[in-house]
């Protein structure tokens, strides 16, 4: 087992023209950069050599620009838009200063979402945050990342998410919103609770996964249509709203007062509502042309998002002066529809929320795995999930991981204190990568970067700060959860420990 001599490491990273011949049987930690290292005919040189001779067990490049930008939208847009204005008009109880606090949210978004840019086009792989935390702060940071990320980042949010949806599917169907319990298999630690809510809950997992487990064939026709779906539903909501609606174009700038400390307050749930506007890097390796494309998707995905947050909450104003938004106690969507129409749509917004949640889980279902292939590929995850189906050219045994441990949560009752107690490290690990952006110019200031990240260093300097203060207001306001969030992560480091072990025996083997 042999690696040619230009096959080095230099800086915790492989350079960018680090290439092994395409029949050599590759250590772990090469896998990852000679995998990079051949782009096919679709892809972008982005500094680094093409070989034409691809692995017939590499990741298929299907996906275009717009295809990408889809699961950002996804991704991003799900509950939260339904009620988090109700948030941000308590803490700012201005019109024009909620929609600064959107606008401002969305800017911030969108400065991270362009420092990804410049990373994924720097680094051609699956992976997202992972690879750029690995190489810019060293493998152990990188595992933590995906280590958060598969303990309840995704995993967490599918199967929080699948249970919002067996909810929403109650309103039609009303035995699988019941919580009675119908099966209890009791465990040292947590009792496993079978009940109509979680079975339909876990069926909506198995259905998603089998769709992407077939590939970006059809999972790229499922993701796309229910992105199609959820974005026509909102659009002709929003133009129905304004053209037909019985709103006061005067609530919208109507004027109040507000501390700065409400508005930077304010932010913090803005910042979780925008989050996932970063799902495009973790399929970069499956994107054509992935140096022009990704950096395309982040922006257009961002950008829609943006738009439709915005829209939504001038809509909002639009029905409801601030004073009464900051007082909804029912379901938003309801009290505006039927402030604008004249009738509460329970049934029509249930079915648009059903898609909603159903498109944000098919997107973290394709999106999750990716960062644990390219860490089972880099020896630092269980090797199966490193594997690629040789008919559907995708992450299977990744895919089937993430699918088992979300419907683990599921049935477990524990994943609201899981996601609470960890969802600050979305926005920590988010932070630090943005940061990877002026580890990595410093460190590799000749390597070609296809794309710039923009406004750079004042944007994505903006972000770290911001990102910053979010995570230490998080800790000081809320020690104990932020703790408990801290003891999860932490936990990473001897599985990694171990990991690393058993990965250094099979490359012995």
């Amino acid at each position: 087992m042999s690696l040619t001599k230009s096959c080095c490491r230099t800086h915790n990273s492989w350079t960018p023209k680090c290439i092994c011949p395409p029949n050599t049987v590759l250590l772990s930690s090469c896998a990852s950069a000679s995998s990079a290292s051949r782009v096919d005919s679709s892809g972008d040189d982005a500094g680094f050599s093409r070989v034409s001779d691809t692995p017939p067990t590499s990741l298929e490049r299907r996906l275009g620009p717009l295809d990408a930008a889809a699961i950002v939208v996804s991704n991003v847009i799900g509950g939260g838009i339904f009620f988090i204005p109700i948030i941000v008009a308590s803490m700012v109880p201005d019109a024009r200063g909620v929609l600064a606090v959107w606008l401002v949210g969305g800017a911030l978004a969108f400065a991270g979402a362009m420092a990804y840019a410049e990373l994924a086009a720097l680094r051609l792989h699956a992976g997202g945050e992972y690879v750029y935390l690995r190489d810019a702060y060293g493998p152990l940071i990188g595992f933590l990342s995906g280590w958060t990320s598969f303990v309840a980042g995704f995993s967490g949010a599918i199967a929080a998410s699948s249970i919002a949806l067996a909810e929403y599917v109650g309103r039609f169907l009303p035995i699988a919103g019941h919580a009675t319990p119908l099966l209890v298999i009791p465990l040292p630690l947590v009792p496993l609770v079978f009940s109509p809510k979680t079975l339909t809950a876990l069926v909506v997992i198995a259905v998603l996964t089998l769709a992407h487990l077939r590939g970006l064939g059809p999972g790229r026709l499922v993701q796309n249509g229910l992105a199609g779906a959820k974005i026509s539903a909102l659009v002709v909501f929003l133009v129905l709203g304004f053209v037909v609606g019985r709103g006061s174009p005067a609530n919208v700038s109507a004027a109040g007062m507000f501390s700065g400390t409400g508005f930077m307050l304010a932010i913090v749930p803005v910042m979780f509502t925008y989050s996932g506007w970063n799902a495009a890097a973790y399929v970069a390796e499956e994107v054509r042309s992935p140096a022009r494309n990704v950096p395309i998707a982040l922006g257009l995905g961002t950008l829609v998002v943006i738009a439709i947050y915005v829209g939504l909450n001038i809509l909002y104003l639009y029905a409801l002066p601030v004073a009464e938004l900051s007082k909804v106690s029912g379901t938003l969507i309801d009290s505006v529809a039927e402030r604008l129409f004249g009738f509460v749509a329970g049934n029509l917004i249930a079915a648009f929320t059903i898609v909603s949640i159903a498109a944000s889980i098919s997107a973290m279902v394709l999106a999750g795995p990716r960062v644990y292939f390219a860490m089972a590929r880099d020896g630092v995850f269980a090797a199966p999930a490193g594997r690629i189906h040789p008919r559907f050219r995708a992450p299977t045994r990744a895919i089937v991981a993430q699918a088992v441990w979300s419907g683990v949560l599921v049935l477990s009752g524990t994943l609201s204190q899981l996601v609470s107690y960890t969802g600050f490290a979305l926005v920590l690990f988010s932070g630090i990568a943005v940061a990877a952006v002026f580890v990595l110019r410093h460190r590799e200031p000749d390597v070609a970067r296809p794309f710039r990240a923009w406004g750079y260093p004042w944007a994505p300097g903006l972000f770290v700060t911001v990102s910053t203060i979010v995570v230490a207001n998080e800790i000081w306001r809320n020690p104990l959860p932020s703790a408990a969030g801290l003891a999860i992560i932490g936990a990473g480091i001897p599985v990694y420990r171990w990991m690393k072990r058993a990965g250094a025996s099979r490359l012995r083997q």
